[in-house]
Protein backbone atom coordinates (compact mmCIF):
# COMPACT_ATOMS: atom_id res chain seq x y z
CA UNK A 1 0.00 0.00 0.00
CA UNK A 2 2.77 2.17 -0.57
CA UNK A 3 5.11 3.85 2.08
CA UNK A 4 3.18 2.93 5.50
CA UNK A 5 4.59 5.61 7.47
CA UNK A 6 2.89 8.35 4.80
CA UNK A 7 -0.78 7.09 6.07
CA UNK A 8 -2.54 9.28 8.21
CA UNK A 9 -4.07 8.96 11.73
CA UNK A 10 -7.54 6.77 10.01
CA UNK A 11 -5.31 3.62 9.92
CA UNK A 12 -5.74 1.74 12.81
CA UNK A 13 -5.69 -1.72 12.71
CA UNK A 14 -9.57 -3.11 14.56
CA UNK A 15 -10.45 -6.49 12.81
CA UNK A 16 -13.72 -6.65 13.38
CA UNK A 17 -15.25 -3.82 11.54
CA UNK A 18 -14.01 -4.57 7.59
CA UNK A 19 -16.62 -3.42 5.46
CA UNK A 20 -16.05 -6.65 2.75
CA UNK A 21 -17.95 -5.28 0.04
CA UNK A 22 -15.71 -2.09 -0.31
CA UNK A 23 -11.79 -2.07 -2.15
CA UNK A 24 -9.16 0.33 -2.73
CA UNK A 25 -7.97 1.79 -5.68
CA UNK A 26 -4.77 3.53 -5.54
CA UNK A 27 -4.01 6.43 -7.78
CA UNK A 28 -0.61 7.71 -8.12
CA UNK A 29 2.07 8.82 -10.26
CA UNK A 30 1.80 12.75 -12.02
CA UNK A 31 -0.62 14.70 -10.37
CA UNK A 32 -3.30 12.50 -9.18
CA UNK A 33 -4.95 15.62 -7.36
CA UNK A 34 -4.71 17.38 -10.60
CA UNK A 35 -5.78 14.45 -12.43
CA UNK A 36 -9.07 13.67 -10.27
CA UNK A 37 -9.83 17.48 -10.15
CA UNK A 38 -11.00 17.71 -13.85
CA UNK A 39 -13.10 14.17 -13.47
CA UNK A 40 -14.79 13.81 -10.07
CA UNK A 41 -17.81 16.15 -8.10
CA UNK A 42 -15.68 17.04 -5.34
CA UNK A 43 -12.69 19.50 -4.74
CA UNK A 44 -9.48 17.76 -4.14
CA UNK A 45 -8.25 20.16 -2.07
CA UNK A 46 -10.51 19.60 0.83
CA UNK A 47 -9.29 15.70 0.60
CA UNK A 48 -6.53 15.81 3.06
CA UNK A 49 -5.13 13.19 5.75
CA UNK A 50 -8.12 12.92 8.38
CA UNK A 51 -10.97 14.35 5.98
CA UNK A 52 -11.67 12.01 3.60
CA UNK A 53 -14.50 13.28 0.91
CA UNK A 54 -17.51 11.36 -0.63
CA UNK A 55 -18.08 12.33 -4.59
CA UNK A 56 -18.92 10.86 -7.71
CA UNK A 57 -17.61 10.28 -11.06
CA UNK A 58 -20.91 11.57 -13.76
CA UNK A 59 -21.72 11.46 -17.37
CA UNK A 60 -20.79 14.47 -19.38
CA UNK A 61 -24.86 14.78 -18.45
CA UNK A 62 -24.54 14.47 -14.77
CA UNK A 63 -26.17 11.25 -14.14
CA UNK A 64 -24.06 9.08 -11.47
CA UNK A 65 -21.69 6.34 -12.51
CA UNK A 66 -19.56 5.33 -9.54
CA UNK A 67 -19.67 7.36 -6.02
CA UNK A 68 -16.57 6.91 -3.49
CA UNK A 69 -14.69 8.29 -0.42
CA UNK A 70 -11.03 9.98 -1.22
CA UNK A 71 -9.00 9.62 1.04
CA UNK A 72 -5.29 11.41 0.91
CA UNK A 73 -2.51 8.68 1.21
CA UNK A 74 1.10 11.19 0.66
CA UNK A 75 1.16 12.34 -2.41
CA UNK A 76 -1.64 9.69 -3.46
CA UNK A 77 -5.15 9.10 -3.46
CA UNK A 78 -7.01 6.07 -2.30
CA UNK A 79 -10.51 5.68 -3.80
CA UNK A 80 -12.54 3.76 -1.15
CA UNK A 81 -15.34 2.35 -3.52
CA UNK A 82 -17.59 -1.10 -4.05
CA UNK A 83 -15.80 -3.89 -4.63
CA UNK A 84 -17.87 -5.08 -7.14
CA UNK A 85 -17.37 -1.94 -9.29
CA UNK A 86 -13.89 -1.38 -8.77
CA UNK A 87 -12.77 -2.82 -12.01
CA UNK A 88 -15.29 -0.55 -13.85
CA UNK A 89 -14.31 2.63 -12.54
CA UNK A 90 -10.50 1.45 -12.51
CA UNK A 91 -11.38 1.12 -17.04
CA UNK A 92 -13.43 4.11 -16.14
CA UNK A 93 -10.99 6.42 -14.84
CA UNK A 94 -8.03 5.38 -17.41
CA UNK A 95 -10.11 6.26 -19.86
CA UNK A 96 -9.26 10.41 -19.03
CA UNK A 97 -5.79 9.02 -18.42
CA UNK A 98 -4.45 9.66 -21.95
CA UNK A 99 -1.01 9.67 -21.88
CA UNK A 100 -0.73 10.99 -18.04
CA UNK A 101 1.83 9.27 -16.14
CA UNK A 102 -0.84 7.91 -13.69
CA UNK A 103 -1.11 4.70 -12.19
CA UNK A 104 -4.57 3.31 -11.35
CA UNK A 105 -3.93 0.22 -8.97
CA UNK A 106 -5.84 -1.92 -6.51
CA UNK A 107 -4.43 -1.28 -3.47
CA UNK A 108 -3.74 -3.86 0.05
CA UNK A 109 -5.58 -3.06 3.14
CA UNK A 110 -9.45 -2.32 3.93
CA UNK A 111 -12.24 0.13 4.64
CA UNK A 112 -13.43 -0.52 8.09
CA UNK A 113 -16.25 1.00 9.85
CA UNK A 114 -17.99 1.27 13.89
CA UNK A 115 -21.00 3.03 14.94
CA UNK A 116 -19.24 4.91 17.99
CA UNK A 117 -16.41 6.77 17.66
CA UNK A 118 -12.79 6.43 19.07
CA UNK A 119 -10.98 5.37 15.78
CA UNK A 120 -10.92 6.66 11.95
CA UNK A 121 -13.24 10.11 11.25
CA UNK A 122 -16.51 10.45 10.81
CA UNK A 123 -18.12 9.35 7.16
CA UNK A 124 -17.42 12.31 5.30
CA UNK A 125 -21.73 12.46 4.35
CA UNK A 126 -23.02 12.29 7.62
CA UNK A 127 -21.32 11.93 11.08
CA UNK A 128 -24.58 9.74 12.48
CA UNK A 129 -23.24 6.67 9.53
CA UNK A 130 -20.65 6.53 12.08
CA UNK A 131 -16.61 6.24 11.94
CA UNK A 132 -13.94 5.29 9.32
CA UNK A 133 -10.83 4.05 8.77
CA UNK A 134 -8.34 2.09 6.23
CA UNK A 135 -6.28 -0.60 7.79
CA UNK A 136 -5.49 -4.40 7.74
CA UNK A 137 -8.77 -6.84 6.62
CA UNK A 138 -10.12 -8.46 9.23
CA UNK A 139 -13.89 -9.89 10.27
CA UNK A 140 -16.49 -8.41 8.50
CA UNK A 141 -18.24 -5.99 10.09
CA UNK A 142 -22.20 -6.00 10.90
CA UNK A 143 -24.96 -3.57 10.64
CA UNK A 144 -23.14 -1.71 8.01
CA UNK A 145 -26.24 -1.75 6.03
CA UNK A 146 -28.96 -0.99 8.02
CA UNK A 147 -27.85 1.55 9.85
CA UNK A 148 -26.90 2.84 6.45
CA UNK A 149 -30.35 2.44 5.43
CA UNK A 150 -32.06 3.64 8.56
CA UNK A 151 -30.11 7.10 7.81
CA UNK A 152 -32.03 7.09 4.52
CA UNK A 153 -28.64 7.15 2.66
CA UNK A 154 -28.21 5.50 -0.47
CA UNK A 155 -24.92 4.17 -2.14
CA UNK A 156 -23.41 2.14 -4.72
CA UNK A 157 -23.85 1.20 -8.54
CA UNK A 158 -27.44 -1.11 -7.39
CA UNK A 159 -29.04 1.94 -5.33
CA UNK A 160 -27.86 4.77 -7.81
CA UNK A 161 -27.86 3.14 -11.38
CA UNK A 162 -25.87 3.42 -13.59
CA UNK A 163 -26.22 6.47 -16.07
CA UNK A 164 -29.87 6.39 -14.60
CA UNK A 165 -30.11 9.13 -11.86
CA UNK A 166 -28.57 12.74 -11.21
CA UNK A 167 -26.05 13.44 -9.60
CA UNK A 168 -28.24 15.88 -7.03
CA UNK A 169 -31.47 13.16 -7.23
CA UNK A 170 -28.82 11.47 -5.21
CA UNK A 171 -28.47 13.76 -2.01
CA UNK A 172 -25.27 15.16 -2.83
CA UNK A 173 -26.00 18.26 -2.20
CA UNK A 174 -27.14 17.29 1.44
CA UNK A 175 -24.73 14.62 1.97
CA UNK A 176 -21.36 16.88 1.25
CA UNK A 177 -20.80 15.05 -2.35
CA UNK A 178 -20.33 18.29 -4.47
CA UNK A 179 -18.43 21.14 -4.84
CA UNK A 180 -19.91 24.01 -6.70
CA UNK A 181 -17.27 26.20 -6.35
CA UNK A 182 -14.74 24.53 -7.78
CA UNK A 183 -13.81 24.46 -11.71
CA UNK A 184 -14.76 22.08 -14.44
CA UNK A 185 -15.69 18.61 -14.12
CA UNK A 186 -17.22 15.74 -15.94
CA UNK A 187 -21.33 16.32 -15.63
CA UNK A 188 -20.39 19.78 -14.05
CA UNK A 189 -22.83 21.88 -16.18
CA UNK A 190 -25.65 20.16 -15.48
CA UNK A 191 -25.45 19.64 -12.07
CA UNK A 192 -24.97 23.46 -11.46
CA UNK A 193 -27.91 24.13 -13.38
CA UNK A 194 -29.82 22.09 -10.97
CA UNK A 195 -28.44 23.44 -8.07
CA UNK A 196 -28.84 27.44 -8.89
CA UNK A 197 -32.41 26.48 -10.37
CA UNK A 198 -32.69 24.90 -6.78
CA UNK A 199 -34.77 22.25 -9.16
CA UNK A 200 -34.38 18.42 -8.09
CA UNK A 201 -37.83 16.99 -8.67
CA UNK A 202 -37.05 13.66 -7.60
CA UNK A 203 -34.90 11.73 -4.43
CA UNK A 204 -33.73 8.58 -3.86
CA UNK A 205 -35.13 7.39 -0.67
CA UNK A 206 -35.40 3.97 1.72
CA UNK A 207 -39.21 3.30 2.24
CA UNK A 208 -41.01 0.21 3.56
CA UNK A 209 -40.71 -2.93 1.60
CA UNK A 210 -43.43 -3.35 -0.72
CA UNK A 211 -44.52 -4.22 -4.53
CA UNK A 212 -41.25 -3.42 -6.80
CA UNK A 213 -42.20 -1.08 -9.74
CA UNK A 214 -40.34 0.83 -12.17
CA UNK A 215 -38.99 3.32 -10.04
CA UNK A 216 -37.56 0.59 -7.61
CA UNK A 217 -33.98 0.65 -7.76
CA UNK A 218 -33.08 -1.91 -5.19
CA UNK A 219 -34.88 -4.50 -2.13
CA UNK A 220 -33.78 -5.59 1.02
CA UNK A 221 -36.21 -8.26 1.68
CA UNK A 222 -34.32 -9.05 4.70
CA UNK A 223 -34.36 -5.53 6.11
CA UNK A 224 -37.96 -4.67 5.22
CA UNK A 225 -37.35 -1.64 2.68
CA UNK A 226 -35.90 -0.76 -0.40
CA UNK A 227 -34.87 2.19 -2.33
CA UNK A 228 -36.40 4.04 -4.94
CA UNK A 229 -36.08 7.08 -6.99
CA UNK A 230 -39.91 8.90 -6.17
CA UNK A 231 -40.84 12.30 -6.97
CA UNK A 232 -40.59 15.02 -4.46
CA UNK A 233 -44.52 15.36 -4.57
CA UNK A 234 -45.01 11.92 -3.93
CA UNK A 235 -42.49 10.67 -1.45
CA UNK A 236 -45.54 8.58 0.07
CA UNK A 237 -44.46 6.30 3.01
CA UNK A 238 -40.35 6.90 2.53
CA UNK A 239 -37.82 7.88 5.17
CA UNK A 240 -37.54 11.36 5.56
CA UNK A 241 -34.90 12.19 7.51
CA UNK A 242 -33.88 15.59 9.20
CA UNK A 243 -31.07 16.08 6.87
CA UNK A 244 -33.38 15.47 3.62
CA UNK A 245 -36.34 16.96 5.57
CA UNK A 246 -34.33 20.34 5.50
CA UNK A 247 -33.65 20.06 1.82
CA UNK A 248 -37.46 19.44 0.66
CA UNK A 249 -38.84 22.42 3.15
Amino acid sequence: MGDKESRASYLFVMPETTLTDRALLRIAGDDPRGFLQGLVTHDMASVVPGAPQWGGLLTPQGKALFDFVLWAEGDAILVDCEASAAEALARRLSMYRLRRAITIERSEGAVHWAREGGEGVPDPRLAALGWRWIGDAGAAAEGWLAHRLSLGVTEGVAELGSDQTLWLECNARELNGVSFTKGCYVGQENTARMHHRSKVNRRLVVAPLGEAGDRTRATYPDLGVMVELRRVEALGDARVPDWMAAALA
